[in-house]
């Protein structure tokens, strides 16, 4: 209903510190992906060193992403500042729980590593990367 005002408030966001964010996950993801195929073999450290690093980048993403917020809040901008940032705050505030849901999720299957536990704990640090590719080009490029 209002294009020209998101796209206004769209200015106030750090796209660039998003898309590092993009990566970092993207790099996450990986490293699940490398513990996945890994489980099915020998090579538990390995998977657990995998699984950890990936873990590690989720809260990468979270430390960036608590920057992002600090500074839009320090402008000032809140849910009430306008519709766009309502959106912005409860799209990636529920995406940022999910990731540290990952992480813990990532540590557990670090610790009591089978390959259905990694398959599923993958699975689901997968699904959190493809949310954000999905949130990123809507929230901080689309205009």
């Amino acid at each position: 209903m209002d294009p020209d005002g998101f796209a206004a408030a769209r200015n106030y966001l750090h796209p660039a510190l998003a898309g590092l964010n993009t990566i970092v996950l993207i790099t996450s993801g990986y490293f699940a992906a490398c513990a996945l195929d890994l489980s099915h073999g020998q090579g538990r450290s390995t998977v657990r060193w995998n699984l950890l690093r990936a873990g590690l980048l989720g809260a990468v993403f979270l430390v960036i992403k608590t920057y992002e917020y600090a500074d839009v809040a320090g402008q000032g901008i809140s849910t009430e500042t306008h519709p766009f940032f309502t959106f912005y705050y409860l799209l990636t505030g529920f995406h940022a729980l999910h990731v540290l849901a990952g992480m813990v999720i990532l540590a557990l299957v670090a610790w009591k590593t089978t390959s259905r536990n990694v398959e599923v704990g993958t699975a689901f640090w997968h699904m959190v990367d493809l949310v954000w590719v999905l949130l990123f080009p809507v929230i901080y490029l689309l205009a």
